[in-house]
Parts: C-alpha cells; sequence; structure tokens
C-alpha cells in the first residue's frame, strides 16, 4: 500500500462538478431572517417528528467541531439543563409528542445527574421508545455508563481516530486517551447498550492509506456494532483553528479514502447510510435526520426543521435563558425553504439513507422526481450512481453513495454559514469566556464573523 494516493479521473472530476453546482445553488438562499416573539408551529396530525437536545459545554474544544458549544463550567452547565428542561415542557405543551429522542453537542454525559434527570422528564413528556446520545471516550466509566445503561438505547462515542498521531493533532490524545486505551474502554461497555456507535473521522491532512486501515481494522474488532465514518469537512468558522492543527484540508483524496472504508468494512459491516456502517444482522441506525425530515431542537444553537422552514434557537446562552425565563421559547432566526428547496432537501435526506421511494415523494410534493428535479436525476445517472432507478425507487452504487457523500458534506458545510450568521448573537461577555477557556485556538469560530474577514 503506497503512501500517496492517486486519483481516479472521472469520479474526482464527478464530484469536482457536483461541489462547485452545490456551492453556486445554495449560496442564493442561505439568509436568516431574525425573528422575535414567535412561537413554533403546532404539530401537524399523523405526521412524526424527532426531538433533538443540545449540550453545548465541552472539557475542551475540538479544532474541527463548528457547533454551538462552549467550555464547560459546573454552575453554568446546571442552569443550563434547568433551561433546557423548561424548553421540553414548552414544547411539549405545544402539543409535540415524540418516540426518539437525540442528544448531541458537545458532550452530553459532562453532567451526568442533570442528563439522566433530562431523560426522565422527557419520558414523562412524551412517548419516548429510543434514546440517542453521544459521549467521549473518557466518559466509559462504570459511574456513567451504569446509570445509562437502560435509560439510553444508542451510544456514540466520539473517538476520531485510533491514531495517537492524529489525535496528538486534534488535541485530543491527552484528554481522552490514546487508541489502545479507547479500545480497552470500550470492550469494558461491551453489552451495554442495543447500539454502540464510533464517530470516526477520515481525509486528515496527515492521514495516510496506512493509518486509515489501522482505523478500519481496529473499528472492525471493536465491540462496536455500529461506525460512522464522517469526512473531514472545512468551512469558514473552522478553517482557521485547522490549519492551526492538522494543517489545510483538501479533498482530492477523498474518495479513495472513502472506497477503502467501504471495501474495509464490507465483510463484517452493511452501509446504513452514505456514512454509517452496522454490523450484518444489526439493524439500528444512529442519525436522527435519516428517521424523518421533521424534527425539533431544544437547546440553545439547536434547530428545528418543520414543514419547510427552518427554526434556529439563540446561540447566546443569555439570550437562550432569558427567553425561556420569560416563557418564550428562544428562536432567534429563521429560514423558510421554497418549494423546490423542499424537494431538494427530501431528496438529499432520502439519498443519505440509501434509498428513495418515487411514489412518496410524488404524495408529498405532487410530482414525480424526474419532473420536479431533472438536473439531480440526470447528473447521478450519468455518474452510475443509481443501482436501481425505476418507476418505484432509486437506490444508489457505491459511487452514488460517495456522491452523497459528497452532498451531506456540502449541506453541512453550508449550515455552517447559518451558524455563522447566528453566532451574531453571541454578546461580548460571552465571548470572552470563550476566549479564556478555548487556549487559543477556538476563538475564531466560537464567534462566527466577528473573527472572520
Amino acid at each position: 500500500m503506497t503512501e500517496k494516493l492517486h486519483f481516479i479521473p472521472p469520479i474526482v472530476a464527478a464530484e469536482k462538478v457536483l461541489t462547485a453546482y452545490l456551492k453556486t445553488q445554495t449560496k442564493q438562499y442561505l439568509t436568516l431572517t431574525p425573528v422575535q416573539g414567535i412561537n413554533l408551529p403546532i404539530p401537524i396530525g399523523g405526521r412524526e417528528y424527532t426531538l433533538y437536545a443540545h449540550i453545548p459545554y465541552c472539557e475542551s474544544l475540538c479544532p474541527y467541531c463548528s457547533f454551538n458549544r462552549f467550555v464547560y463550567k459546573e454552575e453554568n452547565t446546571r442552569k443550563y439543563f434547568n433551561a433546557l428542561r423548561e424548553e421540553m415542557k414548552m414544547v411539549a405543551d405545544l402539543g409535540y409528542r415524540f418516540k426518539t429522542l437525540y442528544f448531541g453537542g458537545g458532550t452530553p454525559t459532562i453532567m451526568l445527574d442533570e442528563l439522566l434527570s433530562t431523560i426522565e422528564l422527557a419520558r414523562s413528556l412524551f412517548p419516548i421508545t429510543e434514546v440517542s446520545c453521544e459521549t467521549n471516550p473518557n466518559h466509559l466509566i462504570p459511574e456513567k455508563i451504569d446509570a445509562l445503561q437502560g435509560r439510553v438505547q444508542r451510544l456514540s462515542v466520539g473517538v476520531q481516530s485510533f491514531d495517537d498521531g492524529l489525535l496528538r493533532q486534534v488535541q485530543r490524545l491527552e484528554k481522552y486517551g490514546s487508541g489502545e486505551q479507547i479500545l480497552r474502554r470500550l470492550e469494558a461497555v461491551a453489552g451495554y447498550f442495543p447500539s454502540l456507535n464510533l464517530d470516526l473521522i477520515f481525509n486528515f491532512p496527515s492521514q495516510t492509506q496506512e493509518i486509515l486501515q489501522s482505523d478500519i481494522q481496529k473499528a472492525i474488532s471493536s465491540v462496536a456494532n455500529q461506525v460512522t465514518f464522517y469526512p473531514l469537512m472545512t468551512s469558514p468558522l473552522v478553517r482557521q483553528s485547522l490549519d492551526k492543527t492538522v494543517g489545510t484540508v483538501r479533498i482530492d483524496n477523498e474518495y479513495q479514502f472513502y472506497r477503502q472504508i467501504q471495501e474495509g468494512l464490507d465483510t463484517h459491516f452493511t452501509p446504513k447510510s452514505a456514512w454509517t456502517f452496522a454490523r450484518k444482522g444489526e439493524g439500528l441506525i444512529d442519525e436522527y435526520i435519516v428517521d424523518g425530515n421533521d424534527y425539533v431542537g431544544a437547546g440553545s444553537g439547536a434547530f428545528s426543521f418543520l414543514d419547510g422552514t427552518l427554526y434556529v434557537n439563540s446561540f447566546s446562552l443569555h439570550a437562550y435563558s432569558e427567553a425561556l425565563a420569560n416563557d418564550h421559547i428562544p428562536l432567534s432566526k429563521s429560514l423558510s425553504f421554497s418549494n423546490h428547496n423542499r424537494m431538494r432537501y427530501h431528496f438529499l435526506m432520502s439519498l443519505f439513507g440509501l434509498s428513495l421511494d418515487k411514489a412518496d415523494f410524488k404524495k408529498r410534493f405532487g410530482i414525480p422526481l424526474e419532473l420536479a428535479l431533472p438536473v439531480e436525476m440526470a447528473y447521478l445517472g450519468a455518474t452510475g450512481s443509481f443501482s436501481q432507478n425505476d418507476s418505484l425507487q432509486v437506490r444508489l452504487t457505491p459511487k452514488g453513495r460517495y456522491m452523497t457523500l459528497v452532498m451531506m458534506r456540502e449541506f453541512f458545510s453550508n449550515m455552517d454559514k447559518i451558524r455563522q450568521q447566528a453566532r451574531l448573537d453571541i454578546n461580548p461577555e460571552e465571548i470572552l469566556e470563550c476566549q479564556r477557556g478555548a487556549k487559543g485556538f477556538a476563538t475564531s469560530f466560537q464567534i462566527g464573523n466577528k473573527f472572520n474577514e
């Protein structure tokens, strides 16, 4: 296996065309509108919704993460959890009922007692049957895992890589342990959860095929029954911090790495989304945006997507708490999608889950898929992305899964542009708090446009 990777011109060319097209298209509509005094819409009868709860606190801030997060302080975190529970009660009063609850962050397990109280409240308010929760390897300890068992059905561990060199580059080695330590911690929680997912990142600038192959083999040998390989994503929010820590991110090797992941996992795992793989015979998938298009986000910096409109909760912790203290859902901005963009969003999320039901598409939008999105269908067809494209369904080839990954990569990069606008809510006091806690490198993407000329 060679150190340097060589391009495969057709798919690389197709990726570059698709990326350029998506960047051009999304510039036209990714502008948030400030809102004040509005509420979330009431739920539509018969429609299923997912609840996402955002916990923005971390022990340290990773250079590649663009989500709303702050350095952990106990007093602030307790106040935040109390506010989050009040928001959940308001959402329940609107009539929403959820079967699935997903905790993301940040680090949701950073205060166990508060997390458990929040899960208990959610189960009392809603008919929750599945709880998903993110965590870090240093939290795989008996006092946390024993308490989460039975309360959490899907635990997702942010490993990122088992390679100590990469872990050191992204400033996780000292805090979260070496690759071998992480594997031992994973072994200690075998059987605790119906779904144990590993989050791994590929396409680091210094990553080689050998490093990636080692990550693949360790994921296979681990006790995890699900693995998610995200491409390293960059945007103006994180570009400066990534340049300082891991180097300049390029996508030249992305397809080769992705193909290596698909081939390396093939014997033991089955694709469940463009970047999530479950052990053969396992059916759970730890991706709340695949389970349903519409979801409600609770917490500072959380997004809700409801009936074609994106609602953004305040990124300012002060504004978030103040709104709830005044009995208001803490919405700060919104973005309404046109019908065409709603169709494109549904198209992307369906293909991300590896298939699209054409009859369902026509029922939702009143128009056949080929007439609704002729450019997208023609391009993916021409690039060999479809293993099935008949009157009933669209399904993807391995190449099609990569093209969908490209679309999702650009989708998340563009969501960072939305976060960049939303971070203007953060006031000077919170900026100073970020500066004190971020150890020098995280300030620029923590507060968005203020430091991104």
